[in-house]
């Protein structure tokens, strides 16, 4: 009888893991892919900033959005990221500074400036997005995010291309276990825990 337990237990726990590098591998195969094309509004998803200045992620980011809203890809840019830690400022609230520094009118930029974690600034931009009835996004982030990020927004019903920003190169076991991290993060919210 424990045997049997353990042959299942082992079977699932098997099971498990080739799921989880299925995720990866799609993780990867997301990561390859940038299929921007015209849509209702571009997504840049927040990363760090320090006292109201974009880290270099963030910036990347932000600077990616905008050669796209230049192109005309978008009539809105939709820039995400709560507070993160800072009391003065919000990941939001910096990269919407960043862009009207470049150009960009206050009326093109939207923001959602609560999100503290990917599901939460993905879900809340879905919801802003139904408000404004809009129904096609670019999301720009990192490579190895646009994955997890595109599979919530379309879970939500959105129409989603995907842009990633440029990236330095990494090495294969760092791009591996970016892979393997953002896949975790998807089976999470595929059962509901939020990260």
């Amino acid at each position: 009888m424990k045997r049997g337990w353990l042959l299942c237990a082992l079977m699932a726990l098997a099971g498990g893991a080739g799921y989880l590098l299925y995720l990866a591998d799609q993780v990867r195969r997301q990561a390859q892919v940038d299929d921007a094309r015209p849509a209702d509004a571009i997504v840049v998803l927040g990363a760090a900033e320090y006292r109201g200045k974009p880290s270099p992620v963030l910036e990347a980011r932000l600077s990616h959005a905008l050669s796209l809203y230049q192109e005309r890809y978008a009539p809105f840019i939709l820039t995400t990221g709560g507070a993160g830690g800072d009391p003065r400022f919000t990941e939001s609230e910096v990269g919407r500074n960043f862009l009207l520094s470049r150009g960009v009118p206050p009326e093109a930029i939207v923001m959602e400036d609560e999100g503290d974690s990917t599901i939460h600034s993905a879900v809340a931009v879905a919801e802003i997005m139904d408000r404004m009835r809009l129904k096609s996004c670019i999301v720009v982030s990192d490579s190895y995010h646009l994955f997890r990020v595109k599979g919530i927004l379309e879970e939500r019903g959105l129409t989603v291309y995907t842009s990633p920003r440029p990236e330095r190169d990494r090495s294969a076991t760092e791009e591996w276990r970016h892979y393997f991290r953002q896949a975790a993060g998807y089976l999470l919210w595929q059962v509901g825990i939020a990260i």
